[in-house]
């Protein structure tokens, strides 16, 4: 099997070079597995891999988990990620992939957050919806070491009405109520992985900072997205139709640059199960 790895940035990124036909080899996913925390982001250009290969790589990276519940079509475990009320029963909530987040931080408590997604682009705008990543490990690596120490026992609690406070007006009014009565997570503001490395637990759904004033907690959670998109830490991916995208979901932000609507952008999504907590 032939594999070419070209790294994008000194602290994020790398394109894969490799055969349609060896996508779904085992021995693809045990590299890509690799190279995920130490590149965050890993883009397969124009491979054009069908649903059915998209969702054999999941599994093969450690098995699949439905975030939503809902299915691109006939693909089961598949989200399509669209504005296109179409085909998706709820397309508002995609407006919060305008911001950055990482996925699975709210919903059900003591929930594992994925390990990885996974999302390759079926059709593409001719305008806007380039997705932008961060990586939140550089972004502890790099802060001082005061803040570090500072940071270390800090709680954060992340919630879904946080998540969508951007566009509640353009929410029915009972999604509003069903959104506030969802409960609220507690996360670390800085993970301990199991492979000794730390990242920053931030991002849209993050709220207020135990202990804190509310503006003081926001202004500080702004200012710690805010460095973690700078460009040394962040990559953006323009995308074409057939690139596929996986990233390491625990050590990164993402988010979508706005887009029109009508033009049909449509991202087909699976999700890598998690086996780590945030702690």
């Amino acid at each position: 099997m032939k594999m070419d790895i070209e790294p994008i940035k000194p602290a994020i990124g790398a394109r894969i070079h490799v055969d349609r036909a060896d996508f779904t080899r085992p021995e693809l996913a045990e590299q890509c597995a690799e190279l995920l925390e130490k590149r965050q982001v890993l883009v397969f250009p124009r491979l054009n891999a069908s649903d059915e290969e998209q969702l054999a790589f999941t599994d093969s990276l450690g098995g699949r988990i439905n975030l939503t519940g809902e299915s691109a079509g006939d693909s089961p475990d598949v989200y399509n990620v669209t504005l296109d009320p179409k085909l998706n029963k709820f397309p508002a909530t995609v407006l919060s992939t305008f911001f950055y987040h990482m996925d699975g931080l709210v919903g059900k408590r003591d929930m594992t957050p994925p390990k990885a997604t996974v999302l390759s682009g079926r059709v593409v705008p001719a305008e806007g919806g380039d997705t932008e990543f961060a990586s939140t490990y550089a972004a502890y690596e790099h802060l001082p070491q005061s803040e570090k120490d500072a940071f270390e026992e800090l709680q954060v609690e992340h919630s879904m009405y946080a998540g969508c406070r951007n566009f509640l007006d353009q929410l029915p009014q009972e999604h509003v109520e069903m959104i506030k009565g969802l409960p609220v997570n507690t996360h670390p503001l800085v993970w301990k992985h199991d492979s000794g490395r730390k990242s920053l637990v931030i991002g849209l759904t993050a709220d207020k900072v135990v202990g804190m004033e509310p503006a003081e907690g926001r202004a500080l959670l702004a200012r710690l997205t805010e460095w973690a998109g700078q460009p040394d830490f962040s990559y953006k991916h323009t995308w074409e139709v057939g690139d596929l995208v996986i990233w390491d979901n625990p050590g990164t932000l993402h988010r979508a640059r706005p887009y029109d609507k009508s033009s049909g952008r449509s991202m087909h999504r699976t999700s890598v199960a998690g086996h780590e907590m945030v702690k």
